[in-house]
């Protein structure tokens, strides 16, 4: 036995099972369709979830699902002091409301589902430990003792130097350690991490093919990094190298903050004998502000956290729709001659992709949940507000529960047809929209009809209540709107006033918006012949009274 073999044995005792036996044994070869890919999103629950993860997770899942591949949630939990309480259940949570969900991995009740788990990488640590007594058998690997004192100080005489920082080199102080002195140091209880023995030569370069980026060359690695920590738990680099090769992912789709990390990646993929996946690295979410753009920030934009889109209420198709917009320029186009498709329809294509980053706007969100709420069906707007205020607005969800067949008229006016109202963008905006109809939701607006002189518009009222009846079919409706115009000085018709505007003190529009303003307090709503016969002949005549004795009495 050699002595890379000794080492391995006395730094690994407790590892029987090799990395082959993990390769062809525990984790065999999927078998899944020609072309098909395997993704993973796999976030750290060390803070909340991110709408940039959101949009992460929306390519991986878009790339395997279209291809008629897999896409699972990975864990990586390995950074304990950093972990966040609740962490991994509010990730799931989060991608759960959008719609993002996985064939495979960690799964809501803390179980898992999938047969290359545990998805979670704490769970892992045999797994890693059996890679890397492969490394130190082949004399990749060694274990280092430096104190975080000893470290500082190489960090110090590397900046006075101006050389570069890391563990390399003449600075790599315990990778010519002899057997001897490593055995006499662990006999002695110092504590040790395990290091890459990095076969990269100063001046050397390697090449990385991106999806979205295209070849990227950079500098060869040649720090030794750390594998294990003291603990025996891996770090980020080899954790993900060991992980995606078992787990068999095709394509790593990851911020493009990873892209200086790929170097060591590919190093380690090359000194374990694997064959890296291909790399989508994903330019960040932007924000404009002040005329330039920066990375939304967790700490400064609330619409950073997936939670602001809930508590928002924002439906979830309308959010990855949006999304979608941002990952292929072209989605909109596709979106104008597939109207009522479902946006997961759409042909996703990672080269489409932005390698600048895009920039999140929500006016623009508003504009496209405001056109994916008005293709819903009255009942699925019903549902989808009720299930949004039940938790954020107990007066809202009290109101509209109340007589669900009152609600659902109200969510019926003006839908469907070639040109749909888009007055709700999001489920905060429902209380706004419904309050007329209710008497309790205190958000009565009182706009008026400010154009009309405010004796015109008693008089219009007091010549609409004589003739009020809210049970009316809308042509006669309609037809006793055009009486009211005639017999107060307003044109009946719009074009005949448009020839003649001096001969008459308005037209029948403003004839209709002194009614609309005195039945809703607004100047813009959706039909007001279905609004009538929804509030009926009483509510309707006590508004119109009102209105009117407000005008009478001088307010």
């Amino acid at each position: 036995m050699d002595d890379n073999r000794r080492l391995a044995e006395l730094l690994f005792p407790h590892i029987q099972k090799t990395a082959q036996q993990y390769l062809t044994d525990v984790y065999p070869p999927r078998k899944l369709p020609e072309g098909a890919m395997v993704t993973r999103f796999a976030p750290s629950p060390t803070g909340f979830l991110h709408i940039g993860g959101v949009f992460t997770a929306l390519v991986c899942e878009r790339l395997a699902h279209q291809s008629g591949g897999v896409c699972f949630l990975r864990i990586e939990d390995t950074d304990k002091k950093r972990e966040q309480e609740d962490g991994v259940a509010g990730i799931i949570r989060g991608l759960d409301a959008f719609g993002v969900r996985f064939d495979e991995g960690v799964q809501q009740n803390g179980g898992e589902a999938g047969a290359y788990g545990p998805y979670t990488q704490s769970r892992r640590a045999e797994i890693y430990q059996s890679f890397c007594k492969d490394l130190v058998e082949k004399g990749l690997a060694y274990p280092c003792f430096c104190t975080e004192e000893e470290l500082a100080a190489i960090r110090a005489e590397q900046e006075q130097q101006k050389v570069l920082p890391g563990y390399h080199g003449a600075f790599a102080r315990c990778r010519g350690l002899s057997l001897a002195e490593i055995e006499e140091k662990i006999r002695s209880g110092a504590p040790y991490v395990v290091r890459l023995r990095s076969p990269g030569k100063p001046g050397g370069r390697v090449k990385l093919r991106d999806a979205i980026r295209g070849e990227i060359e950079m500098d060869e690695n040649i720090v030794d990094i750390v594998l294990l920590k003291r603990d025996g738990i891996p770090t980020y680099h080899f954790a993900h190298v060991v992980d995606d090769t078992l787990m068999r992912t095709t394509h790593v789709v990851r911020g493009e903050e990873w892209v200086p990390s790929a170097p060591i990646h590919l190093q380690l993929f090359y000194a374990l004998g694997l064959k890296a996946p291909k790399y989508v690295h994903v330019s960040p979410v932007m924000k404009e502000e002040d005329g330039s753009r920066r990375k939304l920030s967790k700490r400064k934009d609330p619409e950073a956290s997936v939670e602001y889109f809930v508590r928002e209420g924002y439906p979830a198709d309308a959010v990855v729709e949006y999304l979608l917009t941002l990952l292929n320029s072209n989605f909109e186009d596709w979106r104008r001659q597939n109207k009522t498709a479902d946006c997961r329809d759409f042909p996703f294509a990672v080269k489409k992709m932005s390698q600048s980053g895009a920039l999140f706007d929500l006016l623009k969100l508003d504009s496209v949940s405001a056109a994916v709420i008005s293709r819903m069906q009255a009942a699925q707007v019903l549902e989808q507000a009720l299930a949004w205020a039940a938790q954020y607005d107990k007066a809202l969800h009290k109101a509209l529960s109340e007589n669900r067949e009152y609600a659902l008229g109200i969510f019926s006016i003006d839908r469907g047809g070639a040109k749909p109202r888009k007055d709700i963008a999001k489920w905060s905006d429902v209380r706004t929209y419904v309050s007329y109809f209710y008497d309790n939701l205190g958000e009565w607006q009182g706009e008026t009809a400010e154009n009309v002189a405010p004796a015109d518009r008693a008089a219009i009222l007091r010549a609409y209540l004589a003739v009020m009846d809210a049970g009316d079919d809308k042509d006669t409706w309609f037809e006793k709107i055009r009486e009211v115009a005639q017999k107060t000085g307003f044109c009946p018709d719009v074009k005949q006033y448009k020839a003649d505007p001096a001969g008459y003190k308005g037209h029948v529009g403003d004839v209709s918006t002194v009614i609309r303003t005195a039945i809703t307090g607004r100047k813009n709503t959706p039909d007001l012949h279905a609004i009538m016969a929804l509030l009926g002949q009483e509510k309707c005549a006590a508004r119109v009274n009102k209105a009117l004795e407000a005008l009478e009495n001088g307010r």
